[in-house]
């Protein structure tokens, strides 16, 4: 029976994600049932399960202090268990599911690739002479290329088309149209080092050729982006030029601005946010092989909530229903929302269908465990494993519903949060009463 309830409880995640798929409801409709649904899940977890666990501490002895003590740190443990978890899945995948979760992700990852790409330009001398507060618009004109070892960036006679900085790898500058493999590089370019600059300065073609001596990593500042960066900055232009005549393009030399000061100051001065670009690209890649971080994130929403209604099951006159009230409305925007999230990353209806269905298989088996072991008793440990059942149910409201429900519905969800509070304090109330 217990089983039957876990399977009842999490069936609405397929309802939501055919919703999802084929009947798509109103974005603020979908939203305000979830956020019902999370304030009858805060009202539930407060007195099915902290305040009941408190009362059976309190007849085994306990004083209010101790029991608060008691159902807290389990709460607490399980909202840090819960909150790990789902860390550690959102990075490898997970983060899809929701699009909160993905544009925390999202900007993270950016964040990360766009500090990476400061550190490497605060190393070149060049780069350190524009001002850091305005990075954003020397970032925009950041480029990348790739070279394998070997390749010609460009040679001898080429047209000036580019500055180039080393992100990781090495260059080696050689004399001539055709240098010999065999004569010495001119030059040996590491990372931060800056080549390519004085085509652009004179107008006239590539002086010497320039190849990867290993696989490479190149920013680059295309010759019209170098160009303005140039006539809106002219201590950049004096130290170009300084640079091009003392080191005749083999020999950078350190100094200026300290590289780890503009690098902090570069930092401090972003305002990242994402375009739809951005967004889709990373999406896409995000989802390659994210199928069983999916999976398991599911069932890390899953778990806890059937651990206790299994648990708090003794006979179909006593069920959890706040608490089943509260999973059942909440997996059907959830399902949705995460159905079109994982639509647009390349998913098929087939394999989402695939992906939420582990749901229902999680909810009969954590609901039967959640009877088989910390049902029907008041022991310590029974009491404990519920709050942290508990407190992880707590954690996944405030981490994917509430934000999921803001997301979609704007501020109006704070009357239908309000309201499943309500209706769920009232059945509690009924419930005690009789």
């Amino acid at each position: 029976m217990a089983s039957l309830l876990g399977l009842v409880t999490t069936s609405s995640s397929l309802v939501g994600a055919a919703i999802g798929l084929h009947t798509p409801l109103s974005k603020r409709l979908l939203a305000c049932l979830l956020a019902f649904a999370a304030g009858s899940l805060i009202s539930a977890l407060a007195i099915e399960l902290a305040y009941e666990g408190a009362l059976s501490l309190h007849g085994q002895g306990f004083n209010a202090r101790a029991a608060w003590a008691f159902v807290s740190t389990g709460f607490a443990a399980g909202a840090i268990l819960y909150f790990s978890a789902s860390q550690f899945l959102e990075k490898r995948g997970a983060a899809i599911r929701y699009v909160t979760q993905f544009r925390e992700y999202a900007l993270a990852r950016k964040h990360a690739d766009t500090s990476k790409r400061i550190r490497l330009l605060a190393t070149c001398d060049l780069m350190r002479h524009l001002p850091a507060e305005e990075i954003e618009s020397i970032l925009n004109s950041v480029g990348d290329r790739q070279l394998k070892a070997g390749e010609i960036l460009f040679k001898a006679g080429d047209p000036g088309d580019a500055l180039y900085i080393v992100a990781s790898g090495t260059v080696e500058v050689l004399n001539g149209y055709s240098p010999d493999d065999h004569d010495p590089p001119l030059a040996v370019l590491g990372q931060g080092h800056a080549f390519g600059e004085m085509s652009l300065l004179s107008g006239g073609p590539r002086t010497a050729t320039a190849r990867a001596a290993e696989d490479t990593e190149l920013l680059v500042i295309a010759k019209a982006d170098f160009a303005r960066l140039v006539a809106g900055d002219r201590q950049l232009a004096e130290t170009v030029k300084r640079i091009s005549h003392q080191r005749a393009i083999s020999n950078l030399s350190a100094g200026g601005t300290d590289a780890g000061i503009w690098a902090k100051v570069a930092s401090q001065s972003l305002d990242l946010d994402l375009d739809r670009h951005e967004a889709g690209k990373l999406l896409t890649e995000t989802a390659k092989g994210a199928g069983m971080a999916i999976v398991l994130g599911n069932i890390l929403d899953t778990i806890p909530g059937c651990l206790v209604i299994g648990a708090k099951f003794t006979s179909f006159g006593n069920l959890s229903l706040t608490l089943m009230l509260g999973m059942f409305l909440g997996g059907i925007p959830e399902a949705a929302a995460s159905a079109s999230m994982l639509t647009k990353a390349g998913y098929r209806p087939a394999g989402i269908y695939s992906l939420w269905s582990t749901v229902l298989l999680v909810g009969i088996l954590a609901a039967a465990i959640g009877k088989a072991f910390i049902g029907n008793t008041e022991a310590l440990e029974a009491v404990f494993a519920q709050a942290v059942a508990g407190g992880a149910v707590l954690a996944l409201v405030a981490h994917a519903m509430i934000p999921v429900a803001l997301e979609e519905g704007g501020s109006l969800v704070v009357l239908p949060t309000v309201g499943g509070f309500l209706f769920a304090l009232y059945l509690a109330l009924v419930e005690s009463f009789v």
